[in-house]
């Protein structure tokens, strides 16, 4: 069990963050079978041969910080992570490595070589393999922070922690996560991260090591059907049209228009269009998240999709 201490100033900023570099090793990791994932993912067979950097994630407890530093929020890109990780000090590298649970003969004797060699496959990785997948990704987590957050103004921190994953819960004024290892550490000023992963399914994750803020990692919602589309009811169409019937269908979780256009190959002026009429007879509602602004569903569109009208 790690329990995290919310201190008075720690308490104070719970805050959600989205990781590129974390869905690189989570995608490597699902690779060679340390990590499980809910849907078939057959775009990931294109990940290009990195023998050092699969050597240091092969590790079963434990795989490094630096390679996947907490991203400062929801906008953080995978460059200005990788310009984090070959920043750091080589000594801090040389104590992570040192703490990995696989042999790491074939790395480099010296920390700041292994480092900037480690620093370049994770870049190979994400521009050939996560890259062009990382629109829709990263809508899903933009949309699992949306939920995330509305249930923390709504219910507060326990409310949300709730149902962040069965292995976290608050007990009293300290966060408990329910894994192997045991630690007790006090949240200072920065606060607790929170970060939604698609591939951390089903698992969750703490960053504890120093000087790393501390941070929890959880499943974002919605990663099993991330890369199917139901199709819509002919009822539905007979009364939406098809491409208004196909959009409330697809808005199980919150999306963009340029995602969902993305996904249908229509126009973002079109999926606009249709979008805004959906919303206007009260079947969607909209927020604003950042740059961007996510449909949902409402209850009265659930209503409608399941015939409940």
């Amino acid at each position: 069990m790690i329990e995290l201490a919310l201190t008075a100033a720690g308490s104070q900023r719970v805050r959600f963050a989205i990781s590129p570099l974390e869905e690189v090793l989570g995608a490597v990791q699902t690779l060679l079978g340390l990590r499980r994932h809910p849907a078939p993912l057959p775009w990931l067979s294109g990940v290009p041969d990195v023998p050092e950097l699969t050597a240091v994630l092969s590790g079963r407890h434990y795989i490094t910080e630096f390679l996947s530093p907490p991203p400062d929020g929801p906008e953080t890109t995978a460059e200005a992570q990788l310009e984090v990780v070959r920043a750091t000090p080589p000594e801090q590298v040389a104590l992570e490595l040192g703490m990995v649970d696989a042999d790491l003969s074939g790395l480099p004797a010296d920390p700041a070589a292994a480092r900037d060699l480690l620093a370049g496959q994770l870049e190979t990785v994400w521009r050939s393999v996560l890259a062009p997948q990382w629109p829709r990704l990263r809508e899903l987590l933009a949309a699992d922070i949306a939920h995330r957050t509305r249930q923390l103004g709504s219910g507060g921190i326990a409310a949300m922690l709730a149902e962040l994953h069965p292995r976290v819960r608050l007990s009293g004024t300290s966060v408990l996560v329910d894994v192997r290892a045991r630690e007790r550490l006090s949240i200072d000023s920065r606060g607790l991260l929170l970060i939604p992963a698609v591939f951390a399914w089903p698992n969750v994750g703490v960053v504890t090591v120093p000087p790393w803020q501390v941070s929890l990692l959880y499943p974002a919602r919605g990663v099993a059907s991330l890369w199917s589309t139901s199709a819509p009811s002919e009822p539905l169409v007979e009364v939406l049209g098809r491409t208004r019937a196909l959009l409330l269908t697809t808005l199980d979780r919150p999306a963009a228009t340029t995602e969902l256009a993305r996904r249908h190959g229509l126009a973002a002026a079109t999926v606009s269009a249709h979008l805004t009429a959906l919303r206007g007879a009260g079947l969607l509602a909209s927020e604003r998240r950042g740059h961007r602004v996510l449909y949902r569903r409402t209850e009265l569109g659930d209503a409608l999709l399941t015939g409940k009208l």
